[in-house]
């Protein structure tokens, strides 16, 4: 008999830790990945204590994991230097990976929504460093949309 207590006891805990909830990131990343979209274009709004937030927002096209083309939606040229920060934002499994990283870590508070639809972040607002000022990021995806 108490073998068999001891058994279930196991048998009890082992479910329980095997049954943790999927965060919100989880469930949303696993979304994104199910929709298998290859092609894509969107539109980012990058902002922060920064000298391009006047052009914002960038529109982005992204075809098999690659940026096909990324402009200003104020058409002004993305000097080098903006276009290499902004390779951070570039696609969605970028966006994705800015979480993830953020989230473990490199950031104080992190606050993510996401598409119902297909997954992606449409609004994410990271602060680096709460007890700092202008040091925070706020990241919104408009627009989406899957093209053939």
């Amino acid at each position: 008999m108490k073998k068999l207590v001891l058994l279930m006891l196991a048998i009890v805990l082992a479910a329980c830790s095997a049954a943790q909830p999927k965060s919100d990131f989880d469930r949303a990343h696993e979304t994104w990945q199910d929709a298998k979209i290859s092609h894509y274009r969107f539109n980012v709004f990058v902002s922060c204590f920064c000298v391009f937030n006047e052009d914002m927002p960038l529109i982005i096209e992204v075809k098999d994991g690659e940026v096909v083309s990324m402009e200003f939606k104020s058409g002004k040229e993305i000097d080098a230097a903006n276009l290499e920060y902004f390779q951070r934002f570039a696609t969605v499994d970028k966006l994705f990976d800015e979480i993830e990283k953020d989230q473990n870590g490199e950031a104080d508070k992190v606050t993510v929504e996401y598409d119902a639809t297909y997954g992606f972040p449409t609004r994410i607002d990271i602060d680096f460093i709460e007890q700092a000022v202008d040091d925070e990021l706020y990241l919104t995806i408009s627009e989406f949309q899957a093209l053939p």
